[in-house]
C-alpha cells in the first residue's frame, strides 16, 4: 500500500519534510564519518617529505611543540633550520637531531620580542631550498590576570604582539614569495584553541591567537590555487612547559603525540585542532556550547587559577 496516498495534504507535507530531514542528517553523518576516517585514520600519506624542499624551518624550536615539530620533520628526512632565542638550547637541539636522524642543521638565535631581527633571519634563510615553515614561537601569561592588573602592561602588550603576531607575518613574508615562485610549500601557523573563543583573564593571548587563525585562513584562500598549503593549527592543552601540565592524559597529550597526529592533517584541513580528542572538543564547543557558557566557564577557571597562583606567591 502507498503510505503517502492515505495521508491528508498537511500530513503528507510533514511526512516529506521529516523524510528529507532524516535523509539529510543521514548523509551529513555519513560525510562526517568518511571525512573523519580520511583525516584521522588514512592521513595525508607522504605529503610532508623533502620532495617539498630539502629544508624545514621551525621557530620556537627548543621546547614543547616546536621542538617536537623539529624532531618529527627531521625524522621524515628534512634538514632543519632552528630559530629560537637561546643559542645554547639551539645547539643542544641541533646536536640531538644530527645524532638521532643524521640530518643537517642550522640555527639562528633571535629575540622575537624585538622588531629588528628580521634582516638577520632573512639572511640566514637565503639560499636554502625550504619546503616547510612552522611558525610556532609564542608566549602566554605567567598566570591569568585582569587586563588592568597585568604587571608592566604596556611592555607586556608590545612583547606579546611582537612575538605572537608580528613574527608570524614577518617570517611568512620572508618565505612566501619563494613558495609562490616554486608553486609548492607548506606553512603551519600554530594558533591555539584559545583563539576559537574569547578567554577572560588571558584576553590578550587569546586575541593574538585569533589573529593567527584568521591570517592563516585568509592567506590559504589567497594562495591555495598556487599550490601552497597554509594551515591554521589550534591545539587545546598539550603537556608542555608553557601550559605547566606535567602529566599527559588522553585529552592533554605529550607534544610528540600531538605533533605526530597534527602532521597527518596537513593538506586535508585548512584549520585543524590537530589531534582527534581535541577535534571532538572543538566541535562540541563550536556546535553545542553557547558562547555565554564558554565565557562563564573560562572566567571561572582562570579566576581559580589566578587565585591559586597569587596564594602560592604570597607563601614564598
Amino acid at each position: 500500500m502507498n503510505v503517502t496516498g492515505t495521508l491528508q495534504p498537511a500530513e503528507r507535507a510533514l511526512f516529506w519534510v521529516g523524510a528529507l530531514t532524516t535523509a539529510s542528517l543521514a548523509l551529513w553523518l555519513l560525510y562526517m564519518i568518511i571525512s573523519g576516517f580520511r583525516i584521522w585514520v588514512l592521513g595525508n600519506g607522504d605529503l610532508l617529505s623533502p620532495k617539498l624542499g630539502k629544508w624545514a624551518v621551525v621557530t620556537g624550536a627548543t621546547d614543547g611543540i616546536g621542538k617536537s615539530y623539529a624532531e618529527e620533520l627531521a625524522r621524515r628526512g628534512f634538514s632543519m633550520m632552528l630559530i629560537s632565542r637561546s643559542q645554547e638550547k639551539l645547539d643542544d637541539v641541533a646536536k640531538s637531531l644530527e645524532s638521532a636522524y643524521n640530518v643537517e642543521t642550522k640555527t639562528i638565535a633571535v629575540d622575537y620580542s624585538q622588531n629588528d631581527i628580521y634582516p638577520k633571519i632573512e639572511k640566514g634563510l637565503a639560499g636554502l631550498e625550504i619546503g616547510v615553515l612552522v611558525n610556532n614561537v609564542g608566549i602566554s601569561y605567567t598566570y591569568p590576570e585582569f587586563f588592568l592588573h597585568i604587571p608592566d602592561l604596556e611592555n607586556f602588550i608590545t612583547t606579546m604582539i611582537n612575538v605572537n603576531i608580528t613574527s608570524v607575518c614577518q617570517v611568512t613574508e620572508i618565505k612566501l614569495a619563494f613558495f609562490h615562485c616554486r608553486a609548492k610549500g607548506v606553512i603551519l601557523n600554530i594558533s591555539s584553541a584559545s583563539g576559537m573563543f574569547p578567554l577572560p583573564l588571558l584576553t590578550i593571548y587569546s586575541s593574538t591567537k585569533v589573529f593567527v587563525d584568521f591570517f592563516s585562513r585568509g592567506l590559504q584562500a589567497e594562495y591555495k590555487c598556487k599550490g601552497i598549503i597554509i594551515q591554521s593549527v589550534l591545539p587545546f592543552f598539550v603537556a608542555t612547559k608553557m601550559t605547566k601540565i606535567r602529566k599527559p592524559t588522553l585529552d592533554k597529550p605529550t607534544p610528540e603525540r600531538y605533533v605526530a597526529a597534527e602532521l597527518t592533517t596537513v593538506g586535508l584541513q585548512d584549520q585543524t585542532n590537530g589531534y582527534f580528542p581535541h577535534a571532538v572538543m572543538g566541535w562540541v564547543i563550536n556546535v553545542l556550547a553557547p558562547i555565554k557558557l564558554v565565557l562563564y566557564l573560562g572566567l571561572r577557571l582562570n579566576k581559580a587559577q589566578r587565585g591559586g597562583y597569587l596564594r602560592r606567591r604570597k607563601l614564598r
